[in-house]
């Protein structure tokens, strides 16, 4: 008995020493199976997919033009991200997608999303395209009503996906949480060479 106990002790203290050894300020959602493509179009009018951005870290965020806080905090925090990377802030992608295909059109699009950085892509679709990727990534968006049939707003998961320069899923950056990912993107971007 007293062998068993030694080696579960032993077991779980190797076990904690075989982590990746990577600490990264947001959630590590490696491995996950949701997230993994989309087709959507850019305010250029030009089709888009996860592949078309290889080589770059990806940061995806789902809202919308009319949002009154979260979303253009968030840019303005992922601008401030791209900014204190320096020159690795150009293999950095942001990815804005409306959960508001109605309102946001590809010219409010165009002139919004490129406001905070000229790189940043805002991406849309149809409602069925915009339903489909949200849920593939399992973002949650719903109309509230206002006091006219225009003035609905829309109440949505507020978080960042973080894709490698692999294309693959590795973090989730909960609102307010971007200004914390300079760090976490440096140890992606280092980690793919």
């Amino acid at each position: 008995m007293r062998a068993l106990f030694w080696l579960f002790i032993a077991a779980f203290t190797l076990a904690g020493c075989s982590g990746s050894g990577s600490s990264f300020n947001s959630t590590d959602i490696t491995g996950a199976d949701y997230g993994k493509d989309f087709t959507l179009t850019d305010h250029t009018g030009k089709a888009r997919a996860l592949a078309d951005f290889r080589g770059k870290v990806v940061v995806m965020f789902f809202g919308y033009t009319r949002c009154p806080d979260v979303c253009p905090i968030t840019l303005a925090e992922l601008k401030a991200v791209r900014d204190q990377l320096g020159n690795d802030g150009e293999r950095v992608q942001v990815l804005f997608v409306t959960v508001d295909p109605e309102r946001d059109t590809r010219q409010l699009l165009a002139n919004y999303v490129p406001a905070f950085d000229p790189s940043f892509l805002g991406l849309y679709g149809d409602a069925a395209a915009t339903a489909k990727v949200a849920k593939d990534f399992r973002v949650f968006y719903q109309k509230s009503p206002g006091k006219t049939p225009d003035g609905y707003t829309v109440d949505h998961t507020a978080g960042s996906y973080v894709f490698d320069p692999h294309g693959r899923l590795r973090l989730f950056a909960r609102h307010g949480d971007a200004g914390k990912l300079t760090a976490d993107i440096r140890m992606l971007l280092r980690a793919s060479g």
